[in-house]
């Protein structure tokens, strides 16, 4: 078993296979996949063997972080960082030397180790993982506002903590004071040389992938993981370990310009870091030996449940005192920080040098990883339970997407929010979404076809999306899209009068219904809406015979949008029947406005405000 290739694929494997269980079980993968690394190393079943790699193992890891990062950083949203900027600009700074300080003294107090020792472990330790927290928002759903904090804190402090703690390491093996007053200045220069390198490359990078024409169709993935590890590499070869700010800023430039090909390079991302975050964790947890573990005794204990419940509050409450977060929040901020592969990466990195100058660094090593299991058991397996006890997770079916943000959309969802439903329009005509914006109407600019929009859409929360493009081929792709990765309750597929290519059939095959009743010509009433000859109002249904909105005479007459049933509010679909005393907010075309009054007193409807 003593050969390299084969503990690399033996860890990518049990990495990915880890991975699949954990996801059937609903645990966080990272704790199957530190057991895994444990369970085949060298102390239980002595399969995978990372002794075997040697060398090569730093730059293995190296790459493997590049790509996490690079993904993390693409994953941020600057429109969500700039509304939560001071909270997390604090949090990375005062915060992060709160955390500095106390696992320093907490190392120094418990474990009894040397100043040098205890002071990089403090440093060590301000990183959140955003391998760890990224997936356990994802599966926490947690309020928006504290995911964007979370999730920002674990990127840009995994960057800046790294670089840090490096600089620390070399400051503490040198008995020169000259270097330890240059200490301060090596950390400026390495953040601004991979900021600026990173800012560079990731633009020159998205200029490259804007259009089809420079780079070939299937090959932009490719090219552009290569470039990654260039940045990083070269990023380093210029000032040492500044590669990693470089691929986390990259990241996050490109992930903030739209490009062709910006939903399969995500999914090209998430793939790959799937894969390096497995076969990171199986190697460095493997690499970890348990009596190192054992003997830090109960002095490691202590120093995970002090830093865990003493340092974690005293970082969020400082770093945070003065913003508008609530005690609730701060007190989640609190109980989820769990470490992840950088800190564990860079611990291994520290170990070994740490023991070619004669120091104990895999007691270092063992103590991170030490913290590293504790905070993800706890944030993993209990993450969930005190999100809802501080009423801090996504409310379950609630709200609704809509594709498009036409004049049809907008009053439909104007219709909504005045009965309490939260609504999202994502479009991508700048200019509807601009109108839908003055309607006081959330909305997303992008294609309802990606899945990041749709992620950040919170489409897995949601009651129910419809797709009201003038396009129904698209609304249909919408709502299978919708269908498979937010399994929501209901979905309206919008579609045109006449059955041109979608057909009514093909709509119910997929478990969707038909919003207003039945197939619309949705260009020819927006713009009617367009020209104002749309008038909206509210109607009850007294009759006992057929309401008559699905009726084909009825299509120029009036358009029904919403229907309202003890105190509730409904998009209107063909499914629905319509009870005596329901209402129905309907568009009414004016030019038709008496044609139509007298078809819906014809079929038992009056005015709402005439029945009351």
């Amino acid at each position: 078993m003593n050969d390299p290739a084969l503990t690399l694929a033996l860890a990518m494997a049990s990495g990915m296979i880890a991975q699949v269980i954990a996801r059937h079980i609903r645990i966080p993968g990272i704790v199957l996949l530190l057991v895994t690394g444990i369970v085949l190393g060298p102390d239980c079943m002595n399969i995978v063997q990372p002794a075997s790699i040697g060398g090569a193992m730093q730059i293995i890891v190296g790459f493997a972080v590049a790509v996490i990062l690079f993904e993390g950083g693409m994953n941020l949203r600057i429109n969500r960082i700039r509304r939560e900027a001071r909270v997390i600009r604090k949090l990375i700074t005062v915060g992060a030397l709160v955390t500095a300080l106390g696992g320093t003294l907490t190392a120094k107090i418990f474990l009894g180790w040397d100043w040098r020792i205890a002071i990089l472990f403090g440093i060590l330790v301000i990183v959140t993982g955003p391998t760890v927290i990224t997936p356990l928002m994802r599966r926490l759903k947690l309020q928006r506002s504290v995911a964007t904090v979370l999730e920002a804190e674990g990127i840009l402090l995994d960057a800046i903590g790294a670089v840090i703690a490096v600089v620390a390491l070399e400051v503490s093996l040198s008995l020169s004071g000259v270097v330890f007053a240059k200490g301060l200045l090596t950390i400026v220069v390495r953040l601004l040389t991979g900021s600026l390198l990173g800012v560079t490359g990731g633009f020159i990078l998205a200029a490259l992938l804007r259009s089809r024409n420079l780079v070939p169709e299937g090959l932009e993935n490719v090219l552009t993981l290569t470039l990654v590890f260039v940045l990083y590499q070269g990023s380093n070869a210029l000032s040492p370990e500044s590669g990693i700010v470089a691929v986390t800023v990259a990241g996050l430039v490109i992930g903030n310009i739209k490009t062709v090909v910006q939903r399969e390079l995500m999914e090209f991302k998430e793939q790959m870091t799937v894969m390096l975050i497995g076969m990171l964790f199986v190697l460095l947890a493997a690499d970890v030996r348990i009596a190192e573990v054992y003997a830090l005794g109960w002095g490691g204990i202590f120093t995970v449940l002090v830093l865990v419940l003493v340092v974690r509050p005293l970082n969020v409450f400082i770093g945070t005192a003065g913003s508008d977060l609530n005690l609730r929040q701060k007190a989640l901020l609190s109980w989820i920080a769990p470490r992840g592969i950088v800190a564990a990466a860079v611990a291994s990195l520290f170990a070994l040098q740490l023991d070619q100058n004669g120091f104990n660094g895999s007691q270092l090593r063992a103590m991170v990883f030490s913290l590293i299991a504790g905070t993800v058991l706890l944030s993993g397996l209990t993450g969930g339970a005190v999100a809802g006890m501080l009423g801090l997770r996504r409310p379950r079916n609630f709200g609704w997407i809509i594709l498009s943000a036409n004049d049809v959309c907008r009053a439909l969802a104007k219709t909504l929010i005045r009965e309490g439903e939260e609504v999202i329009c994502i479009d991508e005509n700048p200019k509807a979404c601009r109108q839908a914006e003055e309607d006081g109407i959330r909305v997303i600019y992008g294609n309802g076809l990606d899945d990041r929009i749709l992620q950040r859409a919170e489409i897995d929360t949601r009651m129910g999306a419809i797709g009201l493009s003038r396009n129904e081929e698209v609304n249909l792709l919408f709502g299978e899209k919708v269908k498979k990765i937010g399994k929501l309750r209901q979905i309206l597929v919008g579609l045109k009068s006449g059955n041109e290519g979608v057909t009514t059939e093909m709509v119910t095959e997929m478990g969707a219904t038909i919003p207003f009743g039945q197939p619309r010509d949705i260009e020819q009433w927006v713009g009617w809406f367009r020209r104002g000859l749309v008038t909206l109002e509210r109607y009850a249904f007294t009759g006992s015979d057929d309401p008559g909105l699905t009726d084909p005479e009825s299509k120029g007459l009036f358009l029904p949008l919403v229907y309202h049933r003890n105190g509730s509010a409904m998009p209107l679909d063909n499914t629905v029947k319509i009870n005596v005393d329901d209402e129905v907010t309907m568009a009414i075309n004016s030019h038709r406005e008496k044609e139509a009054q007298n078809w819906l007193a014809n079929h038992g409807w009056v005015p709402a405000r005439e029945k009351r």
